[in-house]
């Protein structure tokens, strides 16, 4: 069996606003509850239009109130943004609040451009303090011990699920290291994902968890044809292309039917490059594309994205991304 989750950025399209993005979201964990997703994550980015989960905490608890059972979370909190013993108390209060239900996913980069780190009075120091940061989180959310002097209140003993994230070796190497459950961002950064998956597995000592748990990162595009689905793609694609040319991003592009139009050969290239980890097509290629990805990587666990445009359409999109994981999970049962 291969758990399969959504990781959502909030994204606010193009024509709509922040307050239509998050009931976008309410609405798609809704739908992934019914349609069996594992967990239901929120990123951390600061700075930018087209994105509404800036204060990543807030959102989880608004969707986590509007649910009942999938777990809600981070993927993740960007570390060196916060005081450890702020982010114990965010999701102790989350996970005293909703017992049982919340994730609290980390990562190392700022989630943003150095100016707005500096906006959000993160040290701009030399070293690299995020292993020692980690550790004191943990802390933090364990059982208090004997004379400890600085508590989380809501936050010790709650024991929140804590996940690495990341996107290069330093990620998977932390997460074996201290014995934590690993996602990789294959979803746009997915240079690194055979290395990384294999440090991982190979140094893994028991911590957190008993044996390693890896979650697979991918872009979904799913629609009833394959036609579609390719131009629903072309939002995600216009989105990182601005990245690439170091525009502003803004808000999530309304679709194209020619990704060519807007972007040279090189572009195009590029930004496929960088998206390679991507199940895109009508529900039979999807699932066929799914299956291909859980074959080389093993995951033990699927964690879907897609930036679409139209909220019906990404409904849409994950519906037949849960069908094709129910599907493939029949499959590896029976077989």
């Amino acid at each position: 069996m291969t758990a399969y989750s959504i990781l959502d950025l909030a994204p606010i399209p193009e024509g709509f606003t922040a307050a239509d993005a998050l009931a976008n979201s309410v609405d798609l964990a809704q739908n992934a509850e019914a349609q069996g997703y594992t967990r239901y994550w929120f990123a951390e980015h600061h700075n930018t239009t087209g994105i509404a989960s800036a204060a990543t905490s807030i959102v989880i608890g608004h969707v986590a109130g509007k649910t009942k059972t999938i777990r809600v979370g981070a993927g993740g909190i960007m570390l060196p943004n916060h005081a450890p013993l702020m982010v114990a108390e965010q999701f102790g209060t989350l996970a005293t609040l909703y017992p049982d239900r919340i994730d609290l996913g980390l990562g190392r980069a700022p989630g943003t451009d150095m100016a707005t780190a500096r906006a959000l009075r993160r040290m701009m120091q030399q070293a690299d303090t995020f292993p020692e940061d980690v550790v004191e989180l943990i802390g933090y959310l364990a059982p208090p011990q004997p004379g400890q002097r600085i508590l989380a209140v809501p936050g010790e003993g709650t024991e929140v699920p804590i996940y690495m994230l990341g996107s290069s070796l330093f990620g998977a190497q932390l997460a074996a290291h201290l014995g934590l459950p690993y996602a990789f961002a294959s979803h746009f950064a997915p240079d690194a994902l055979d290395d990384a998956a294999y440090i991982y597995r190979r140094d893994f000592k028991p911590g957190q968890i008993e044996k390693p748990h890896f979650i697979l990162a991918a872009n979904l595009f799913a629609a009833d044809t394959d036609d579609e689905a390719a131009r629903l793609r072309t939002s995600m694609q216009q989105s990182f292309l601005k990245i690439r040319r170091g525009e502003m991003r803004g808000k999530l592009p309304k679709p194209v039917d020619d990704f060519g139009l807007v972007a040279t050969p090189d572009e195009q290239a590029m930004v496929n490059q960088m998206l390679r980890i991507t199940a895109v097509g009508g529900p039979a290629r999807v699932q066929s594309q799914l299956a291909a990805l859980i074959e080389r990587y093993r995951p033990d666990e699927i964690i879907l994205t897609g930036m679409i445009h139209d909220h019906a359409a990404r409904c849409r999109s994950f519906e037949i991304g849960a069908q094709a994981m129910q599907a493939l999970n029949t499959e590896r049962i029976a077989s």
